[in-house]
């Protein structure tokens, strides 16, 4: 028996608030996209997992998932219900017996809730978690209580909602060919077609992010989950500086800022990221940034400084650490940092696997004082906190 699992991520998610679709925001350091695609890829009764992801999000996607062996996504549809016809279309090649069709952003998904229901498809076609309403309902069109509703029997629907593949496949064949639209989950697919369908318990946690608020509760858990098992906390820091040279731009943070000048290096000479990788790297011990990128090496000539942030991170967490939070101070006395800081964060936060709000940039000036006051260069400071296990 094969199981095979959609992912569905086609949606806009713009009640979540940000730049970026909701299943693209991060918790605990990581696109919720990542965490959910991770939970199903672990687990050892699923065979494959299938993405559906919206038009236009190729590259989005194709970053959030950093570091997982995701097969290449499909393109949804304009809505839900044509996303999962899709997915659960471009899995047919794979045989599938049984399938799951799981929202992205219900990252918090348990192997044990997956595994509940792939063993109840044993019993019945098709099976959804879901928990019981607890709170009473009230019946208010145009807002004016009219009735109590018996919330005896009623279930709120969760996913993974599980199908005999065969089943589900023809459901949502036979709902397109009748033009049946606006079928908000797959079960109302499988229901349209009379398919029997059981209703499990699901998980308390298991809830589908939807709002700005969802997202920092789900960050604040998240975080809070990784950091529980890594009691050994370090602080490392770092300090950088690199003088003025003929140029256009300053860059630091990994962000160019229009100037008369430009830092003065072997590589991009961002002063902010160095120090920060000299941060990272002190707390585990493994030298500096010279250690690891040698200045006498042609080969970082010119090189972009994301690339020794991102090696100080990987020996990080090839201990299993993970960042807790980053501080920078940038001396200088021009040009002026503050107007892009945000820009700066939205950098350095997915290299760092770190909410934003875990990330402090500050500027300050020399009041005329020393080389930095004189305008000679740019001096940074970085500190961090790490946690290991």
């Amino acid at each position: 028996m094969t199981v095979a699992a959609v992912i569905v991520a086609g949606g806009s998610g713009l009640r979540a608030g940000g730049e970026k679709p909701k299943q693209y925001q991060l918790i605990g350091g990581r696109p919720v996209i990542w965490w959910t695609c991770k939970a199903f890829l672990d687990h050892p009764g699923v065979s494959h997992v299938q993405p559906v992801i919206g038009e236009g999000h190729e590259d989005m996607f194709s970053a959030a998932i950093d570091g997982l062996e995701m097969p290449l996504p499909v393109i949804g549809g304009s809505t839900r219900q044509d996303s999962c016809r899709i997915g659960v279309e471009a899995v047919e090649r794979h045989g599938p017996t049984k399938i799951l069709i799981h929202d992205a952003a219900r990252p918090f998904v348990s192997s044990d809730l997956i595994s509940h229901v792939i063993a109840w498809l044993e019993r019945y076609p098709a099976v959804i978690p879901g928990m019981p309403v607890a709170e009473t309902l009230k019946f208010a069109p145009g807002g004016i209580v009219s009735r109590t509703v018996d919330r005896a029997s009623i279930w709120t629907a969760q996913t993974p909602q599980g199908f005999i593949y065969d089943k589900i496949l023809g459901a949502h064949r036979k709902a397109q060919i009748e033009a049946t639209a606006n079928l908000t989950d797959d079960a109302s697919v499988a229901e349209h077609a009379g398919i029997a369908i059981s209703m499990i318990p699901g998980r308390h946690e298991n809830k589908k992010l939807t709002t700005a608020e969802d997202i920092e509760i789900a960050d604040r858990d998240m975080m809070g989950r990784q950091l529980e098992n890594l009691p050994d906390i370090r602080v490392g820091q770092g300090i950088d500086i690199h003088p003025f040279d003929e140029g256009d731009a300053v860059i630091l943070c990994g962000v160019a800022i229009p100037y008369s000048a430009r830092l003065k290096g072997h590589s991009d000479a961002d002063a902010a990221m160095h120090a920060l990788t000299d941060a990272i790297l002190g707390t585990i011990g493994e030298g500096d940034i010279g250690t690891h990128f040698p200045p006498s090496d042609p080969q970082w000539k010119g090189a972009p400084s994301r690339i020794f942030l991102a090696k100080a991170v990987e020996l990080l967490e090839a201990r299993r650490g993970l960042i807790a939070n980053a501080d920078i101070t940038i001396l200088a006395e021009a040009p002026k940092i503050s107007p892009h800081v945000t820009a700066m964060k939205d950098v350095l936060s997915p290299l760092l696997h770190l909410a934003p709000e875990r990330i402090a940039i500050k500027a300050t000036t020399m009041e005329k004082l020393g080389a930095i006051g004189r305008k000679e260069g740019i001096m940074a400071f970085a500190t961090v906190t790490v946690r290991l296990p």
